[in-house]
């Protein structure tokens, strides 16, 4: 992936002129001399620890390699930059999408317009923050459990809760090997999440779950997956299911649940939809 040069150097540029010197101990130039706004490049090199002109030949696009994450992720944090403008900054840095969140913090809120989003829903649908805690959910999704025990950690629930082994139907084999995995997943890019460890600790306290723990698996999302579940009303039956992830909030999930009562019948997958093409 090649370096986009104009856009590295207007998007360092533009955050740059925003931070303000004497924030950081410098003393803002008087009369005549430098008039721009904001930091210096040499002053991001003293506040980085970094060589002369280390920063000038990152916003210039004139460095002999690729600058790596770490590097970014300093100048990032200093800038103040965003999850969507870190990711810009990556791309146009040549290294091409980031490995995890800018801020730890990230993924832990979405805008509340989601609820409105899911309410206007006729399929089960919820969302979770990136440690699978429970932001919002729909009226078909909480009549999915019985006595409206709502779990407040969908994670926790699918692997630990005792309800959930009797609600996801074919539980040691459709699901816990599918989900594992994911929180595996997760703790690889959120090392320092409360949340996830503590998860970690409890699964690995689980004999039922440890073998899939150090089993390990690829399954990072459930995006398209069908699987067996017994509903408290509807009675069993099974679910496709539509992951996707709001993209102000790093990590955090919307699932979909499609619901098909009944005994899961042999059918043809729906198609996967791509642009028609119009040449």
């Amino acid at each position: 992936m090649g370096m986009n040069k104009r856009a590295l150097r207007a998007l360092l540029r533009e955050r740059r002129a925003l931070i303000d010197p004497e924030a950081h101990g410098f003393e803002r130039p008087q009369g005549r001399g430098r008039r721009a706004r904001g930091l210096t490049q040499h002053q991001v090199d003293e506040i980085t620890g970094r060589a002369m002109h280390s920063y000038n030949r990152l916003e210039t696009g004139s460095m002999k390699s690729a600058p790596t994450v770490e590097y970014l992720a300093e100048v990032a944090r200093l800038f103040g930059l965003n999850e969507q403008e870190w990711v810009s900054l990556c791309r146009f840095a040549g290294i091409g999408d980031p490995p995890g969140p800018l801020y730890q913090k990230s993924g832990l809120e979405v805008p509340g317009v989601w609820k409105q989003a899911i309410d206007c829903m006729s399929e089960m649908a919820y969302v979770t923050d990136a440690s699978w805690n429970l932001l919002a959910h729909n009226k078909h999704w909480a009549a999915l459990f019985p006595g409206g025990r709502i779990p407040q950690n969908t994670m926790r629930w699918m692997l630990l809760d005792p309800d959930a082994r009797n609600t996801l139907i074919d539980w040691k084999t459709a699901w816990a090997p599918l989900v594992v995995p994911q929180l595996k997943a997760a703790l690889a890019v959120r090392t320092t999440d409360e949340t996830l460890r503590q998860l970690e600790k409890e699964v690995i306290a689980d004999p039922d779950l440890l073998p899939l723990w150090e089993a390990g698996g690829a399954a990072i999302h459930p995006d398209g997956d069908e699987r067996p579940l017994l509903h408290a009303i509807e009675g069993p039956g099974h679910v496709t299911m539509c992951a996707a992830e709001p993209m102000t909030a790093p990590g955090a999930r919307l699932i979909v649940l499609l619901w098909h009562p009944g005994a899961k019948k042999q059918h043809v997958r729906v198609p996967m939809l791509r642009a028609r093409d119009i040449t």
